[in-house]
This record gives C-alpha cells, structure tokens and sequence, in this order.
C-alpha cells in the first residue's frame, strides 16, 4: 500500500485486556497473559545461549514467538469483522506494543488474501530484546530480535493462511538507529529452505538426527495425523480423576461376574453410559441391551412393559407380546430411575432376581429368563425404604454390589476432558470448525457447580459450538452469556495506560424498595445470602463469589466472620 494510513484505534484491543488483581489473572481476549520483568527475561534468554549456544536459543526463541503470533491471530477477523485488510492486519503490530514488546510503525505494506500476496517492511523501536542482550553482550554484529521476528512471522503466517516470513534486516544492537524487518512468503526467498529450519523443532539432544530427518516446514502435525487413544469397552466413560477411576475399577471387577449392579448418583453423571460400558465387558455383549426408564412409563403400564401380556389380558391387547426382560433374554436389562417403580412391580422384580422367572400378565405360567439386571437411581433408596415407598428385600436383592458414580463437580480433573470431548463431538456434528477454548473459559468451566453434571454440560457445549465464530476459540460468553457481562472484579486498560476499574452492576430500585420497606437486620442478610449463593453452587466457593461479585478471598473472609458469629450466638 502506497501513502499508509495511520495505525486505527486500538480502543477495541484495549478493551480486551483485562486485569483480575484480586486472583492475579490477565486477560487477553480469553486467554491468560503473565507480566514479566523484561529483565527476567533477558536472564532466560541469557541462560538458553549459555547452556545450549546461540544459534539453538535463537531458533527456540523464534519457535516461542512464532507460537505467540499464532494466537494473537486468531484474534483478528473475531476483534474487527468487516474491517479493511490494513486494519485487521494492523491488530498483530497493536497488540504487539499493547504487549509491551516493541513500538511498530509500517513502512510498507502490499496484502492480497486472495493470492497470497504479502510483502511488509516495518520499523521497530524500543525493542525489550535489544535492551536485554546489549545490556548483557554487548554491541552485535547480528540483529537479535529474535522472539519479536518469530512472533511477527507467526502473527502473519496465521492471518494469510500460508507461510510468511520476516528478517530482520537493521538492528540497533548492530549500530542502526532502529531495527526493521521485511516480510515475504515463504517462497519468494532466495534462502527459504534455510528459513524454515529456524522453524523447525530441534531433535532431541540425546538423537543424532541428519538434516534430512528434520521436520520440513510447517513443523506441525496435522490434528487428523495425531495418533488415535486406546480404545476398548470403557471408551464410551470419559475421566482421569481418582473418583472416576475407583468407579470404573469396580465396574471391571463386576463384569466378569453375573451379580447384579446397583448404579448411584446424581441425574445427569451418565449412570447409562456406565450400564453400557459394564455389558460391554462382560460375556452378554454380543447379546441385547435393553433400557428402561422407570420414571418414563405410566404406572398402569409398566407391568405390561417389563414383563409383559398375553392376548386377551386387557381390552385392546390383541396379541401376545414379550416384555423388556424377555427381550433382554441372555444379556443385559437397564432399569433406570428404579426408585420410581411401584411397589406391585417391585415385588414381582424381587421375583424375577430370586428365580430367573416372569409371567406375563394374562398369563398361567411362567418363563424362564437369562438376564443380568444393572439398576440406577438418584435417590437414596436407604430412605426411600424408611419411607415405606421401596421394599426392603428388594432393596438388599439389589444392594449386593452398589457403584457410585460421583457427579463432576466432585471430578474436576475431567471437566476439560468432558469439555474437549464435547466440543470435537458438536463441532463434528454441526460441520463446524471451533478453535478450541480460551483460557478464560476453561477457567469457567473449571468453577462452574454443574449441577446437572455430565447432561448439562453436553447442553452448555453444544450451544457453545453454535454461538462461537468459525475458526474462532469458545470463549466464557458463549458458554455462559449472563455471568460474561461486566465481569465485577476486573480493570481495563485507560488509553492515558493507568487501570480502570470495570462498574459492578447495582440492585434494581425495586429490590432496594422492597429491602429497606422491610424490617431489615443487615448482617442476618448477609449471612442468608452468602449462605444461600454458597448452597447454589453445591460449596463451589469460586463459583458462589462470581455469583456475589466478590473474589474467593473475599468470600471465605466473609464466611469465616459468619461462623464466628454464629459461634457465639
């Protein structure tokens, strides 16, 4: 481009970064950011090319800030949709000195997305990479903007879809009055083999690995290309947790046996999926899985469905037909939501689990049934006895061998299992590409109570993959939209550079109204709504806090005044 413009506004890219100091969290459009000393980097620095050499800590540091560049990419098209070419490719320079990396002023700049075309000549001041190495060497005769020049090569190769790489062509620390970089694709360099293996990862120092060896340009492994996990009966269960892996050992156990298998737990951990992985294993898997939802089937009807009719044994039953048991013969029955069974057809389980038999209704006889029955509820059938809405003996017939599956907020190690197993599963499902997750929504989804745990989450990522932009990552808005808006707590950056905080959203009138034209004891109110908010969230003190706008901190200081209140009422 000829006579450039100025660099735009970078309001929208300040608006991005967003500092939590109550939790010691930045933030960068969703993604975690550390302030460093540039001195303490300059150590780093000064530590590779001691211990590895020059030439491999330059080529690491421009593999560091080639990674870098990727991920501000990413940022462009979602930050500035609809932009013309120099202002979208203007956020990666802008970001670059938000950063506090490097002042950039463009000299030259040609973008054709089309064809591919890119040529870009740029000058560089205050570089944190100069400062650093002629403080600890010296004047260079080579530039040594080694961690800018990568991110600059990563931020464009990303935004053209296509290998771009710059040189730096003056430094200051070779004497030159301000460094300065040119950009070409990969292709239209005389030296472009040469190139490409800065890029490349370096063999380990144990391997003798020949240039041919070395990864050729893009050093990357496709993600189609990533070698498939294990596979076997459990797939379908997905967790690295200690509870999940003490839940799953005691399914193995029970396979290979013909006991009959009490699964527990919350609505929504996946009681089924363990019922299936279990047939799965065991010797019935070649036969029929049947599932039943006890809760699902009218009471006047449920007989019938488990065990079921013969011709002529109500009106309207105009043939014989087998019930659930009868189609499960030789494998496997769920019987899901058991609680909910009436008592009549509990005693006739009983039956069924003592001597193998059923009867249809209408029927003089019985017939006999190989099945292994796996049941689940929520409730806590102990109670559910005491109450007199579960029989006893039924309730030791099947209490033999108990599972309990723990909901997730009890896993947290496999919240971002769950969570990237969904995601890859929506994305395939609605043939849409999604680009991961921001750091700020894993943090989310880490503090997030799911109290409907495993379905809930599967609800929350499918609507995830539908909100985010394509090719864009998931961020905490598309994931939960209401506690996204004026997140309390955070500061912004004010274009003079200080922190500004953002505003936390006050009560409604009416809810003022309503308080104060009520006898009010104002500490008693606040122990009920901490309290309260503490309840909602299952005990999850992060997620209570983002509820009450404070931070957890603040929020166990609050909590620890109430109960030493209480301890002395």
């Amino acid at each position: 481009m000829k006579n450039l413009p100025a660099l735009p506004s970078d309001a929208d890219l300040r608006r991005q970064i967003q500092f939590s100091a109550a939790d010691g969290r930045i933030w960068l459009a969703g993604q975690r950011m550390v302030l460093m000393h540039a001195a303490s980097l300059g150590i780093l620095r000064r530590e590779l090319m001691q211990t590895i050499g020059a030439a491999a800590a330059r080529r690491m540091l421009l593999r560091v800030g080639y990674a870098s560049g990727e991920r501000d990419a990413a940022l462009a098209h979602q930050l500035r949709p609809g932009a013309d070419a120099f202002s979208l490719f203007s956020i990666g320079p802008q970001l670059h000195m938000l950063e506090g990396a490097v002042q950039v002023t463009p000299e030259k700049l040609t973008i054709d997305a089309h064809s591919g075309h890119f040529h870009g000549i740029f000058a560089w001041q205050h570089s944190w990479e100069v400062e650093t190495h002629l403080r600890d060497f010296g004047p260079q005769t080579a530039p040594v903007c080694w961690t800018l020049l990568g991110y600059a090569s990563g931020y464009t190769s990303a935004f053209m879809g296509s290998a771009v790489l710059f040189k730096e062509t003056q430094c200051v620390a070779c004497g030159a009055p301000h460094c300065r970089i040119e950009g070409r694709p990969l292709y239209e360099w005389p030296d472009a083999d040469e190139l490409a293996r800065d890029y490349a990862p370096e063999p380990p120092a144990t391997v003798h690995a020949s240039p041919a060896s070395r990864t050729a340009w893009p050093a990357r492994i496709p993600a189609e290309d990533q070698p498939e996990p294990p596979v076997d009966a459990l797939s379908p269960l997905i967790g690295r947790s200690s509870a999940f892996t003490q839940a799953t050992h005691l399914l193995r156990k029970a396979a290979g046996t013909q006991v009959s298998v009490l699964l527990t737990g919350e609505t929504g951990v996946g009681k089924e999926r363990f019922a299936r992985a279990l047939h799965a294993l065991s010797a019935r898997s070649s036969k029929p899985f049947v599932a039943v939802n006890c809760a699902a089937l009218p009471g006047n009807l449920i007989e019938s469905e488990l065990f079921g009719t013969e011709k002529g044994a109500y009106t309207g039953a105009d043939a014989a037909r087998p019930g659930r048991f009868e189609r499960a013969h030789g494998g496997t029955l769920f019987l899901d939501e058991l609680g909910e069974l009436p008592l009549p057809a509990q005693a006739k389980l009983l039956r069924v689990l003592q001597d193998g038999q059923v009867e249809r209704l209408g029927a003089t006889q019985s017939r006999q049934v190989d099945v292994r029955l796996v049941a689940a509820t929520h409730v806590d059938l102990a109670e559910a006895v005491r109450a007199g809405r579960f029989r006893q003996d039924l309730y030791y017939r099947l209490n033999v061998y108990p599972i309990r599956i723990p909901p997730l907020r009890e896993r947290p190690e496999d919240v971002e299992v769950f969570a990237q197993h969904f995601l890859q599963r929506f994305a395939r499902q609605h043939d849409k590409h999604v680009a991961g997750f921001t750091d700020r929504a894993l943090l989310a989804l880490r503090q997030h109570p799911w109290p409907g745990n495993v379905r809930e989450m599967e609800n929350v990522l499918e609507r995830s993959v539908i909100l985010a932009d394509i090719g864009q990552p998931v961020d905490m808005a598309h994931l939960f939209p209401e506690a996204a808006q004026n997140p309390a707590g955070m500061h912004t950056l004010h274009p003079l550079g200080h922190l500004q905080e953002n505003p936390v959203p006050a009560c409604d009138d009416s809810v003022i109204d309503q308080l104060l034209n009520t006898p009010l004891d104002l500490q008693a109110l606040e122990s009920q709504l901490i309290e309260q908010a503490v309840a909602r969230c299952h005990g999850n003190l992060a997620a209570a806090a983002r509820m009450l706008g404070l931070t957890r901190p603040q929020l166990s200081y609050r909590l620890g005044k109430i109960q030493a209140r209480q301890a002395r009422s």
